[in-house]
């Protein structure tokens, strides 16, 4: 369906205004499909993303500034997400030894299972806003996004 059609716009829109509104409503169908996936986990999508950066770290903590650089959304207060997955006891959090300014954060093994139970369906979730597209179409919108971001 075209992007006029969903905004039942009655107005011409040029091809920027157009590139911008199915970009912007694009992420948000991703967004509230990968929220329901997310929803009997009870984390959210900046969560999620802190976790898989701790993964990522195979077993080694990461501070602060290390998971803030990695977030997708550069304005997530990670503190704060941080905090909430050291209530539900999916992360550890300590001090540096060697910099006592330094936050560690480490997952943990309950953190580590979340995430085992979530790979499948997470695949699951990719593949299916893929499934319309070509492996040469795939490649081609990536490079595309890419070039149309950075400016």
């Amino acid at each position: 369906m075209k992007i006029e059609e969903i905004l039942k716009s009655t107005v011409p829109m040029d091809n920027s205004k157009k590139i911008i509104l199915n970009v912007l409503y694009t992420q948000n169908v991703i967004t509230e499909n990968f929220n329901e996936i997310l929803k009997p986990h009870e984390i959210s999508g900046e969560q999620y993303n802190v976790l898989r950066i701790l993964r990522g770290q195979k077993g080694n903590p990461a501070n602060m500034w290390t998971i803030q650089e990695r977030m997708l959304a550069k304005t997530s207060n990670t503190t704060r997400l941080v905090d909430k997955l050291l209530l539900k006891e999916l992360v550890t959090r300590k001090v540096c030894p060697e910099n006592r300014r330094k936050i560690e954060v480490l997952i943990t093994q309950k953190g580590l299972e979340v995430l085992a139970a979530l790979d499948p369906k997470v695949i699951a979730h990719e593949q299916f806003f893929s499934k319309n597209l070509n492996s040469e179409e795939i490649a081609l919108l990536n490079q595309l996004l890419e070039k149309y971001r950075n400016q």
